[in-house]
């Protein structure tokens, strides 16, 4: 494996790759070796930026089957610059940022390795300081470096083993029990978690039995790379069949769904329904909105319109940007900075970020959320199911992943966009919906389906993701037909 193909392992602010042969038509491209190189380019970094030598890391890693290798060999990367390294063994991605406030590890900087939902074939790295996660800018001179620099060994690093995960559940705890002045606030409720084998199986056991509740019929908390029972993803509907069922199956009054690394979450309520995608976010929006109101809540492009009228009926002010967490979280970032008040940044996966837990991707914090105003529900024996009464969901959504087989796919959907502006603003019952942060968003009125659509580039990939929603039966297929009309001209999308 050549090292040269390290810069094509970014994705985004993270790194990812394929670490497990096996797979037809997947071909490894991110080894031991290749890690290690990434660590010690990290610390190099981190050196010339903290201006100090030798530093202090952590290092974590979900479950997944490649991951004691990796995270073996970042440890060792690290190292071997002299540095002191904590290796958390299982952990999750909010956890090792929270390394670096840690009292006892301080840590200069920490890696998580973990590809979140990706398949168990894939891995990847994430990255924090005590300023927060890294930005795609730091990735990229990090993975630049990483391919040229050459590699030294410096006495004096460490490796020290230290399971981090009782600390981080003891400071969920102290939160909870200080926002409802009791011990043990869930007594009486069974809540059952789905950890889908992931990093998540600790809350359960750690987190929710001390603070009074039944976990009975909980599934999937052994950690297992293998996956074999659900991809764990919030967003996934297998996923969240298992844990609606689970609930129901257990006359629960609450579940939880983690991904992987516990960087995002869903919660199920008594019903059976998933309080997820624009439910999670109004749930997490009202909470914030009492104690901060009048504030903004920046989320990414694809959120309802009725997420919109949501967030304006408990007071609140919506500000709809692009897709990508770090996208959404350094908007908020930007917006307080301009003196805009702005407490919650989330998108519809589950990722989400709040101010008062340092802008931090933590899907363990926003159950902790939850669980604080479940608690304030069952004290006054009113049921989760009757917080979000004022949410309207559309009737019918819809994802349309468009694959551009041009060379140059981002000229050719920058054309594509270009020309759907023009074309939306001729139709009628059709209005481009400004400000609009990413794609061609359009409004459309109750003769033209009765709901909103979005065309936009992905991220990454040479992909045009077009969504579409509807307040109508059937008010989907009109929106649909009229793109359709307007694609047909555009023989490299399929």
């Amino acid at each position: 494996m050549e090292i040269k193909a390290i810069k094509k392992l970014q994705n985004g602010s993270d790194v990812r790759g394929i670490v497990l042969a096996g797979v037809p038509g997947e071909e490894v491209n991110f080894t031991q070796d290749m890690a290690m190189k990434i660590a010690f380019a990290f610390a190099t970094w981190l050196e010339k930026k903290l201006g100090k030598a030798p530093l202090t890391f952590a290092v974590g890693r979900d479950s997944r089957l490649s991951g004691p290798h990796l995270a073996q060999a970042v440890a060792l990367g690290l190292i071997s610059k002299g540095n002191t390294v904590y290796q958390c063994g299982l952990a999750t991605t909010p956890a090792m940022f929270m390394t670096t406030i840690d009292p006892l590890i301080q840590a200069d900087g920490a890696v998580m390795v973990t590809a979140s939902h990706l398949p168990f074939n894939r891995n990847g790295l994430k990255f924090f300081t005590k300023d927060g996660g890294l930005n795609k800018e730091d990735i990229s001179e990090i993975l630049a470096m990483a391919e040229t620099i050459e590699t030294s060994f410096t006495p004096g690093g460490q490796a020290l083993d230290y399971d981090f995960l009782p600390t981080y559940s003891q400071n969920i705890l102290k939160i909870i029990r200080a926002k409802t002045g009791l011990d043990q606030p869930l007594a009486g409720a069974r809540i059952v978690v789905d950890a889908g084998n992931g990093a998540g199986g600790f809350f359960a056991s750690q987190v929710l039995v001390p603070l009074g509740a039944d976990t009975s019929g909980s599934q999937y908390l052994d950690p297992d790379g293998n996956f074999p029972n659900h991809v764990p993803n919030p967003e996934d509907t297998v996923a969240i069949d298992h844990i609606t069922k689970a609930v129901l199956a257990n006359q629960a009054d609450l579940g939880i769904i983690f991904d992987t690394d516990v960087d995002r979450a869903a919660i199920i309520d008594e019903r059976g329904h998933a309080i997820n995608r624009n439910g999670f976010i109004a749930f997490i929006a009202s909470i914030l909105l009492s104690d901060y109101p009048g504030s903004t809540i920046v989320t990414d492009s694809i959120t309802s319109t009725g997420l919109t009228a949501y967030i304006e009926s408990q007071g609140g002010k919506h500000h709809r940007f692009k897709r990508g967490y770090k996208n959404v979280i350094n908007e908020a970032i930007r917006l307080n900075n301009a003196g805009i008040e702005t407490h919650l940044a989330m998108e519809t996966s589950g990722h989400g970020a709040i101010k008062e837990n340092y802008f931090l991707d933590d899907g363990a914090y926003l159950v902790t959320m939850a669980l604080i105003k479940f608690a304030e529900l069952l004290k006054a024996n009113k049921p989760i199911s009757s917080f979000l009464q004022g949410l309207k969901e559309p009737l019918e959504a819809k994802e349309i992943r468009l694959k551009i087989t041009a060379e140059d796919f981002k000229s050719y959907g920058e054309t594509v966009l270009a020309d759907f502006a023009t074309f939306a603003a001729s139709q009628p019952g059709w209005t481009v919906v400004q400000p609009n942060y990413e794609g061609i968003r359009v409004s459309c009125d109750a003769s033209a389906g009765n709901g909103w659509c979005l065309l936009r580039m992905s991220l990454h990939d040479p992909i045009m993701p077009l969504n579409i929603e509807s307040d109508a039966v059937g008010g989907c297929a009109i929106i649909e037909a009229r793109l359709k009309q307007f694609l047909t001209d555009y023989q490299a999308l399929r």
